[in-house]
């Protein structure tokens, strides 16, 4: 009987995730927020029609804050959290095989990883009385009273050196990796974990970060599900009950902005390979920027609509020099890269940069027409219920919300926000923010 509740729990879990907003983009999405007394600061999306419940919480602690000579510190305490919790009262301590099987037992998952701007940490349960107690107290104890073992963390720091080897193996990565380091040269976006750094992260870095950034008063917590205000409330204090208490919640150091780019760099890189990899960007812009909506449509006309885009037009149907070609802005708390990608035969790699980068400058220099414009608004309006049919699709809007100060309204003005773009703001933005003169260009595999 026990295994048949897991069975139907586990494929609850799974197939409610389409049955979230089957009307949500007619119907609108309120959503509430407050600030706890301990600072927190909590978005809800009430959805009682499935017993299900969605949380993410995030905080200011993700690479961006890692030290240079640790680079991969953040993400790799994320991940150290799932392999135990600490003995406290009565709760004993869990190593990371009974932590799992606990998890397993409630039919409920919890998660921790790390970007470039935030460390985030993901619950997912139903909401059934005998259930959603125990995984928010589990929960709370694998957030606020991770064990951080050091034979575990020997043990990863052995299979990252040897996935980090493999990935080098691959033409992509190496790619990636110059590319980061041209376009962000010292900020910390351009970080890289390498087998070096590694090596000189210990628990006791892992500990010093978890005590000093994962504290309450700097949480911003977003919850998708069938509970209401007061239960959330109530359910995000017992979250983050178990984590220290804080007098005062001081700013934490500000970090440099990405500088722009002084000149264009071409990056040639030998290696034997199929296809060439090649990459061509720059730095791009911050997520709260004003000219975010005429950037977005913009890029879907360039190189982020598939096939449909200018691009695509370009180097793929006319030329045939890559079966996929794309571009895409990656917007930050600091300005994440614009970059244009594509793979191709690499005694054709020369002339498919050439092709790529005259779109992108006449791009930049004239706008879309009216006709491609047209489109672009006609497919991102219409598949924008898909951004929001499942809880954690709406989970990472809500969080996407609080961490970057949206409006509350955000998502029920966004096809108006879409709608409302010219030809003119996408030609005057993309002319603020790119530069195509002085782009970073990565080909690794071309041959002559």
């Amino acid at each position: 009987m026990i295994a048949l509740k897991k069975i139907a729990t586990g494929a609850l879990l799974a197939g409610a995730t389409a049955l979230f907003f089957s009307n949500s983009a007619l119907a609108g999405i309120p959503i509430e927020h407050w600030t706890q007394p301990s600072g927190a600061q909590v978005y809800l999306a009430q959805s009682p029609g499935i017993p299900m419940l969605d949380v993410q919480i995030d905080f200011d602690a993700g690479g961006r804050r890692d030290p240079l000579d640790k680079a991969g510190l953040a993400s790799v305490t994320a991940d150290m959290t799932s392999a135990g919790v600490l003995a406290r009262g009565t709760d004993p301590a869990l190593d990371e095989n009974a932590l799992s099987d606990a998890w397993a037992d409630l039919g409920a998952g919890f998660d921790g990883s790390a970007g470039n701007d935030r460390m985030s940490f993901s619950l997912r349960s139903l909401t059934y009385p005998d259930l959603l107690g125990r995984a928010v107290q589990l929960a709370a104890r694998q957030l606020g009273e991770p064990a951080f073992p050091d034979d575990v963390w020997q043990r990863n720091r052995q299979r990252l050196d040897a996935s980090l080897k493999e990935a080098l193996t691959r033409p992509g990565t190496v790619a990636g990796r110059a590319f980061a380091a041209a376009v962000y040269g010292i900020h910390p976006y351009g970080y890289e974990t390498t087998q070096a750094s590694l090596a000189r992260i210990s628990v006791a870095d892992m500990k010093t970060l978890y005590a000093s950034l994962i504290v309450p008063c700097r949480a911003k917590v977003s919850l998708v599900g069938a509970v209401t205000r007061a239960q959330a409330d109530a359910l995000v204090t017992t979250l983050l009950s178990r984590l220290p208490a804080t007098t005062s919640c001081a700013p934490l150091p500000t970090i440099p902005e990405v500088q722009p780019l002084a000149k264009a760099q071409d990056i040639r890189i030998p290696f034997d390979a199929a296809q060439a990899q090649v990459l061509i960007g720059q730095p791009g812009f911050k997520r709260d920027d004003p000219d975010y909506f005429a950037l977005t449509v913009g890029n879907y006309i360039l190189g982020g609509g598939g096939f449909v885009s200018r691009l695509s037009s370009e180097v793929r149907q006319k030329r045939a020099l890559s079966y996929s070609v794309y571009s895409y802005f990656a917007p930050g708390l600091h300005a994440g890269a614009f970059m244009v990608g594509l793979q191709t035969r690499p005694d054709q790699a020369g002339e498919a940069v050439q092709v790529a980068r005259s779109v992108v400058a006449k791009f930049v220099a004239d706008g879309p027409t009216e006709a491609e414009l047209k489109a672009a608004k006609d497919n991102l309006i219409g598949g924008f219920a898909l951004r929001i049919d499942s809880n954690r699709k709406l989970l990472g809007n809500i969080a996407n919300i609080a961490w970057n100060k949206l409006p509350l309204d955000y998502l029920d003005t966004w096809t108006q926000q879409v709608q409302k773009v010219t030809v003119a703001d996408i030609k005057a933005a993309f002319a603020r923010k790119l530069q195509p003169e002085r782009m970073v260009t990565v080909v690794v595999g071309e041959t002559k």
